[in-house]
């Protein structure tokens, strides 16, 4: 979709650096009067003659007063983010600098801009499809080098041109399909129906890998959640400080020390680990807080992705395990049994003890030993079980959403197939896939859809 909507032929500004003192600001502009504007306030150049993509340094002048030393950075249309005639302003870093430069703006016919405007103006003049402009922002909050990958990936249309292949050959059977119906007297098919046949069945099965990295696009984007469960003084605390290498929870030899639940992140390869260290678990308490505590750490493990069941080797038998794999099983919870303080036990009984436990892992938390192989064994159930051979990974739910319509809409194009559906009938489910593709791309949309992808947005991009 391309081409401006009604009202949209205005100029835009607003802060594209974050609010806050640094060393520069920039102020972005974009419309149609951007280079009027900003000509008007920089007295050291005639702006409107200079060419695309060139820097000018000099003072902004509002009337007789100098308000910054400034860079301005010129990009003209089509050349741009936009595809309008857009300018940066790169100022000194100061709040009250920008607020003045962005008032002047303002004051001279510039409106502020809503959040992603500048993205969707650059959607709206075809310089972005839909996905690739929500993998804008999927960029800009990306915190891991997964995610700033999978969000590149994508805004370089990795996902789109997926889409395209199968959309181009949709359109051209369409097509013929539809040139057959100008010739139905004649009982002639331009449309290969076994090759349309073997169309489908690639398409779908690509359409299925796209769905299936949206487990691994789900943990790239928001993480992985592990609960740190275990029986008091397991050294759950300390675990989760060795794994962050600082001390973010107390450690004590009392029972019970932590009574509410910690959360912290770590990076690991790549991905978010969110780890949460819980009160421990045991019977017969009597402290009324930290049976909150204990109740919370149920929760938490129910909601975590991963567990972590943390026991002290040295005073934890093979039952107890035993009953906690079962529940674990029965709450259907991916649990990492790993055995603490190896480092003052026997660890060849102690394999013996736990043989029937083949992945139990054993460390010393305090001393830090296996540290690595349990960081391994995380990122090995976060990722390799949801790993994918497609290098496009989903990471956006309303294209999951999409997918599947897409999905259900080519199994009907083959059910019609096999019952040697009409023409005209094959070419209505075919249009009906390719506008949920479209729905992915923009070529299908309205303003509403648009202004709730955008305005989720920072302002400024």
């Amino acid at each position: 979709m391309a081409g401006n909507l009604s009202g949209w032929d205005d100029t835009i500004t607003a802060l594209a650096t974050p609010q806050g003192i640094g060393a520069i600001g920039v102020i972005r502009l974009s419309g149609k009067n951007s280079f009027e504007i900003v000509n008007s306030i920089f007295p050291s150049k005639n702006i409107l003659q200079m060419p695309s993509h060139t820097l000018h340094v000099g003072y902004l002048m509002y009337g007789d007063k100098k308000i910054d030393e400034v860079v301005i950075s010129i990009f003209r249309a089509p050349h741009s983010y936009t595809g309008e005639d857009v300018i940066e302003i790169s100022c000194h870093g100061s709040h009250f600098i920008q607020q003045q430069i962005l008032q002047i703006i303002n004051s001279l016919g510039a409106r502020i801009a809503k959040p992603g405007e500048f993205t969707q103006r650059a959607f709206l003049n075809g310089k972005l499809d839909l996905a690739q402009a929500e993998a804008v922002a999927d960029l800009i909050v990306s915190n891991t080098e997964a995610s700033r990958k999978t969000a590149l990936q994508n805004m370089r249309g990795g996902f789109s041109r997926s889409l395209k292949e199968i959309r181009d050959e949709l359109l051209r059977f369409s097509a013929l399909i539809e040139l057959e119906l100008d010739f139905s007297q004649e009982d002639v098919e331009f449309a290969d129906r076994q090759k349309l046949f073997s169309l489908l069945a690639n398409a779908s099965l690509k359409v299925d890998e796209l769905l299936q990295s949206f487990q691994l696009g789900n943990v790239i984007k928001n993480g992985v959640q592990v609960a740190i469960i275990g029986k008091p003084n397991a050294g759950k605390s300390t675990l989760l400080n060795t794994l962050l290498n600082e001390d973010r929870a107390i450690v004590s030899e009392i029972a019970g020390t932590t009574r509410d639940t910690i959360e912290e992140s770590i990076n690991i390869n790549g991905i978010l680990f969110r780890l949460i260290d819980t009160a421990g678990i045991r019977e017969h308490i009597v402290d009324e807080i930290e049976n909150i505590g204990v109740e919370k750490s149920f929760e938490k493990m129910r909601n975590a992705s991963v567990v972590i069941y943390l026991f002290d080797i040295n005073n934890t038998s093979e039952k107890e395990l035993a009953e906690m794999n079962k529940r674990f099983q029965a709450e259907n919870i991916k649990a990492l049994f790993v055995a603490n303080k190896s480092d003052i036990t026997d660890k060849e009984s102690a394999r013996i003890l736990f043989s029937s436990y083949s992945s139990m892992i054993f460390i010393s938390a305090k001393e830090k030993i296996n540290i690595h192989q349990l960081t391994n064994a995380l990122y090995t159930i976060a990722v390799n079980d949801k790993a994918t051979n497609n290098d496009v990974v989903i990471t956006n739910a309303r294209h999951v959403e999409a997918l599947k319509k897409i999905q259900e809409s080519l199994q009907e194009i083959i059910r019609g197939l096999d019952v040697k559906l009409s023409g005209d009938l094959l070419a209505a489910d075919i249009r009906q896939c390719l506008h949920y593709i479209g729905e992915i791309t923009g070529e299908v949309t309205n303003e509403h859809l648009l202004d709730y992808i955008f305005s989720k947005f920072c302002i400024g991009k």
